[in-house]
Protein backbone atom coordinates (compact mmCIF):
# COMPACT_ATOMS: atom_id res chain seq x y z
CA UNK A 1 0.00 0.00 0.00
CA UNK A 2 1.39 3.40 -1.01
CA UNK A 3 2.14 5.97 1.70
CA UNK A 4 -0.19 8.44 -0.01
CA UNK A 5 -3.03 5.91 0.13
CA UNK A 6 -2.40 5.36 3.84
CA UNK A 7 -2.38 9.12 4.43
CA UNK A 8 -5.69 9.58 2.59
CA UNK A 9 -7.30 6.67 4.46
CA UNK A 10 -6.08 8.01 7.81
CA UNK A 11 -7.37 11.52 7.08
CA UNK A 12 -10.77 10.14 6.12
CA UNK A 13 -10.88 7.99 9.26
CA UNK A 14 -10.11 11.02 11.46
CA UNK A 15 -12.78 13.11 9.73
CA UNK A 16 -15.26 10.29 10.36
CA UNK A 17 -14.62 10.59 14.09
CA UNK A 18 -15.71 14.23 14.15
CA UNK A 19 -19.41 14.05 13.33
CA UNK A 20 -20.60 15.39 16.69
CA UNK A 21 -20.10 19.15 17.33
CA UNK A 22 -19.17 18.65 20.97
CA UNK A 23 -16.21 16.45 19.99
CA UNK A 24 -14.33 19.44 18.57
CA UNK A 25 -14.09 21.21 21.93
CA UNK A 26 -12.79 18.22 23.89
CA UNK A 27 -9.39 18.76 25.54
CA UNK A 28 -6.63 16.50 24.24
CA UNK A 29 -4.65 15.01 27.12
CA UNK A 30 -1.81 13.95 24.84
CA UNK A 31 -1.44 17.55 23.58
CA UNK A 32 -1.78 19.69 26.73
CA UNK A 33 -3.56 22.98 26.12
CA UNK A 34 -5.05 21.89 22.81
CA UNK A 35 -8.60 20.95 21.89
CA UNK A 36 -9.53 18.47 19.20
CA UNK A 37 -10.12 21.43 16.89
CA UNK A 38 -6.60 22.69 17.57
CA UNK A 39 -5.20 19.30 16.57
CA UNK A 40 -7.19 19.33 13.32
CA UNK A 41 -5.99 22.87 12.58
CA UNK A 42 -2.39 21.75 13.17
CA UNK A 43 -2.73 18.74 10.86
CA UNK A 44 -4.27 20.93 8.15
CA UNK A 45 -1.50 23.51 8.42
CA UNK A 46 1.19 20.81 8.36
CA UNK A 47 -0.35 19.46 5.15
CA UNK A 48 -0.36 22.92 3.59
CA UNK A 49 3.21 23.75 4.60
CA UNK A 50 4.48 20.29 3.64
CA UNK A 51 2.99 20.66 0.19
CA UNK A 52 4.49 24.15 -0.17
CA UNK A 53 7.92 22.89 0.90
CA UNK A 54 8.08 25.37 3.79
CA UNK A 55 8.03 22.51 6.32
CA UNK A 56 10.24 19.47 5.91
CA UNK A 57 10.54 18.16 9.47
CA UNK A 58 9.01 18.42 12.91
CA UNK A 59 7.59 21.95 13.44
CA UNK A 60 8.80 24.20 16.23
CA UNK A 61 6.59 25.36 19.10
CA UNK A 62 6.17 28.73 17.37
CA UNK A 63 5.15 27.01 14.15
CA UNK A 64 2.58 24.82 15.85
CA UNK A 65 1.11 27.85 17.61
CA UNK A 66 0.77 29.55 14.22
CA UNK A 67 -0.90 26.42 12.84
CA UNK A 68 -3.67 26.71 15.41
CA UNK A 69 -4.07 30.45 14.88
CA UNK A 70 -4.14 30.14 11.08
CA UNK A 71 -7.66 28.70 11.03
CA UNK A 72 -9.15 30.53 13.98
CA UNK A 73 -11.79 32.16 11.78
CA UNK A 74 -12.97 29.00 10.02
CA UNK A 75 -15.90 26.95 11.23
CA UNK A 76 -15.34 23.25 11.78
CA UNK A 77 -16.93 22.07 8.52
CA UNK A 78 -14.86 24.51 6.49
CA UNK A 79 -11.70 23.45 8.30
CA UNK A 80 -12.34 19.84 7.31
CA UNK A 81 -12.99 20.96 3.73
CA UNK A 82 -9.68 22.84 3.75
CA UNK A 83 -7.83 19.75 4.97
CA UNK A 84 -9.59 17.60 2.37
CA UNK A 85 -8.64 19.99 -0.45
CA UNK A 86 -5.06 20.15 0.80
CA UNK A 87 -4.92 16.36 0.96
CA UNK A 88 -6.07 16.20 -2.66
CA UNK A 89 -3.16 18.47 -3.54
CA UNK A 90 -0.76 16.17 -1.69
CA UNK A 91 -2.24 13.24 -3.62
CA UNK A 92 -1.57 14.97 -6.96
CA UNK A 93 1.99 15.75 -5.89
CA UNK A 94 2.42 12.11 -4.94
CA UNK A 95 1.27 10.98 -8.38
CA UNK A 96 3.26 13.53 -10.38
CA UNK A 97 6.40 14.10 -8.34
CA UNK A 98 6.78 11.11 -6.03
CA UNK A 99 5.86 13.33 -3.09
CA UNK A 100 5.67 11.67 0.36
CA UNK A 101 2.90 13.16 2.56
CA UNK A 102 3.37 13.82 6.31
CA UNK A 103 1.83 10.51 7.39
CA UNK A 104 3.60 10.26 10.74
CA UNK A 105 1.99 13.48 11.96
CA UNK A 106 -1.58 12.35 11.43
CA UNK A 107 -0.88 8.75 12.44
CA UNK A 108 0.07 10.02 15.88
CA UNK A 109 -2.67 12.65 16.16
CA UNK A 110 -5.43 10.23 15.18
CA UNK A 111 -4.90 8.48 18.49
CA UNK A 112 -4.58 11.75 20.39
CA UNK A 113 -8.08 12.58 19.10
CA UNK A 114 -9.40 9.08 19.78
CA UNK A 115 -8.25 9.40 23.38
CA UNK A 116 -9.92 12.79 23.73
CA UNK A 117 -13.30 11.56 22.46
CA UNK A 118 -13.06 8.09 24.03
CA UNK A 119 -13.15 6.25 20.69
CA UNK A 120 -10.19 3.84 20.69
CA UNK A 121 -9.57 1.88 17.52
CA UNK A 122 -7.40 1.49 14.40
CA UNK A 123 -4.44 0.44 16.55
CA UNK A 124 -3.33 -2.05 13.90
CA UNK A 125 -3.89 0.37 11.01
CA UNK A 126 -1.30 0.66 8.26
CA UNK A 127 -0.57 4.20 9.48
CA UNK A 128 0.44 2.85 12.90
CA UNK A 129 2.59 0.07 11.46
CA UNK A 130 4.39 2.37 8.99
CA UNK A 131 5.03 5.16 11.49
CA UNK A 132 6.16 2.85 14.28
CA UNK A 133 8.61 1.22 11.89
CA UNK A 134 10.11 4.60 11.00
CA UNK A 135 10.34 5.69 14.63
CA UNK A 136 11.87 2.46 15.90
CA UNK A 137 14.44 2.54 13.11
CA UNK A 138 15.47 6.04 14.25
CA UNK A 139 16.21 5.04 17.85
CA UNK A 140 19.75 5.84 18.99
CA UNK A 141 20.67 4.55 22.44
CA UNK A 142 23.97 4.63 24.37
CA UNK A 143 23.78 0.91 25.19
CA UNK A 144 22.49 -1.99 23.06
CA UNK A 145 18.68 -2.05 22.92
CA UNK A 146 16.44 -4.55 21.19
CA UNK A 147 12.77 -3.65 20.80
CA UNK A 148 10.57 -6.67 20.11
CA UNK A 149 7.14 -5.94 18.61
CA UNK A 150 4.46 -8.37 17.51
CA UNK A 151 6.10 -8.87 14.10
CA UNK A 152 9.65 -7.52 14.13
CA UNK A 153 12.81 -6.82 16.12
CA UNK A 154 14.63 -3.48 16.13
CA UNK A 155 18.17 -2.97 17.39
CA UNK A 156 19.88 0.28 18.31
CA UNK A 157 23.00 1.35 20.13
CA UNK A 158 26.51 -0.10 20.00
CA UNK A 159 27.15 -3.66 18.87
CA UNK A 160 29.00 -4.55 22.05
CA UNK A 161 27.67 -4.59 25.59
CA UNK A 162 24.82 -6.07 27.61
CA UNK A 163 21.64 -5.83 25.56
CA UNK A 164 18.44 -4.55 27.12
CA UNK A 165 15.26 -5.98 25.60
CA UNK A 166 11.88 -4.24 25.51
CA UNK A 167 8.80 -6.23 24.54
CA UNK A 168 6.04 -3.99 23.24
CA UNK A 169 3.69 -3.43 20.29
CA UNK A 170 3.80 -1.17 17.27
CA UNK A 171 0.93 0.89 18.66
CA UNK A 172 2.67 1.37 22.01
CA UNK A 173 5.90 2.17 20.20
CA UNK A 174 4.13 4.90 18.24
CA UNK A 175 2.84 6.38 21.48
CA UNK A 176 6.00 6.31 23.56
CA UNK A 177 8.30 7.36 20.72
CA UNK A 178 6.17 10.48 20.23
CA UNK A 179 6.08 11.39 23.91
CA UNK A 180 2.61 10.06 24.73
CA UNK A 181 3.86 8.22 27.79
CA UNK A 182 5.22 9.63 31.05
CA UNK A 183 8.62 8.69 32.53
CA UNK A 184 6.81 6.46 35.02
CA UNK A 185 4.96 4.69 32.22
CA UNK A 186 8.17 4.22 30.27
CA UNK A 187 9.85 2.67 33.30
CA UNK A 188 6.93 0.26 33.79
CA UNK A 189 7.16 -1.25 30.30
CA UNK A 190 8.21 -4.88 29.79
CA UNK A 191 11.98 -4.61 30.20
CA UNK A 192 14.48 -7.46 30.49
CA UNK A 193 16.72 -5.38 32.76
CA UNK A 194 16.96 -1.97 34.42
CA UNK A 195 16.00 0.46 31.61
CA UNK A 196 17.64 3.51 33.22
CA UNK A 197 20.43 3.74 30.57
CA UNK A 198 17.94 4.08 27.70
CA UNK A 199 14.91 5.85 29.22
CA UNK A 200 16.15 9.28 28.19
CA UNK A 201 16.64 8.17 24.58
CA UNK A 202 13.22 6.72 23.70
CA UNK A 203 11.13 9.76 22.81
CA UNK A 204 11.35 11.90 19.72
CA UNK A 205 9.21 14.42 21.65
CA UNK A 206 8.42 14.54 25.35
CA UNK A 207 7.97 12.41 27.40
CA UNK A 208 4.56 13.40 28.76
CA UNK A 209 4.48 15.14 32.13
CA UNK A 210 1.59 13.00 33.39
CA UNK A 211 0.47 9.47 32.60
CA UNK A 212 -1.47 9.21 29.34
CA UNK A 213 -4.15 6.54 29.72
CA UNK A 214 -5.61 5.10 26.53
Amino acid sequence: MLIDDIYQDTRARIAGLLTEPEAWARPVAACPGWSVRDVVAHMTAVAQDWGDGSLTGAPTDDETAEHVARFAGQDNARLLDTWSATSERLHRLSETAGFVPPLGDIACHEHDIRGAIDQPGARDAASVRWTADRLLTMLDTPVPLRVVTEDADYRSGPAEGHEIVLRTTRFESLRWCTGRRSPAQLARMDWSADPAPVLGHLCLFGPATDDVIE
